[in-house]
């Protein structure tokens, strides 16, 4: 998997109609509350020394970072996080991904997890969202963190 480093994918229009007329009957789906109010949590550019440059391109590791996140938030497998990337509107809308975009496979996430533990950045997803959180007033410095 390659890394070239992109801006975050702006959601595209029909996604977005779709996601938010769907999100309207019932609870805001917590992938849409990130993206919508946190934005860009992870750029590519944070990951660079694990991904490289060669090769064909591969999934945006800070499109990966992001499913990470919500796969522990909604403790889900691989392969559930991978069926929401096919089929969930509410997580292509985070990904900024088109309606018919077919996901990833399930054994993406577990090579990028390997690729940061690799590189000794197991922490580097934490450590971003933290300082996210933190900047948004979300969290307090110096308060309990857990793992």
């Amino acid at each position: 998997m390659s890394m070239q480093p992109r801006p975050w994918p702006k959601v595209p229009e029909l996604t977005a109609q779709v996601a938010r007329a769907v999100a309207a009957r019932g609870p805001y789906p917590l992938a849409m509350r990130v993206s919508d109010e946190l934005g860009e949590l992870f750029a590519d550019a944070e990951f660079a020394e694990a991904f490289g440059s060669r090769g064909r391109p591969g999934w945006s590791p800070g499109q990966l970072a992001l499913v990470t996140v919500l796969q522990f938030a909604e403790n889900l497998t691989d392969r559930a996080a991978a069926h929401r990337g096919r089929y969930g509107m509410d997580l292509k809308y985070a990904l900024g991904l088109e309606l018919d975009d077919p996901g990833f496979d399930a054994s993406v996430l577990s090579e990028f997890r390997t690729r940061l533990v690799e590189h000794g950045m197991e922490e580097k997803v934490l450590d971003l969202l933290l300082t996210a959180l933190k900047d948004r007033g979300l969290v307090k410095a110096g308060g309990r963190q857990r793992t």
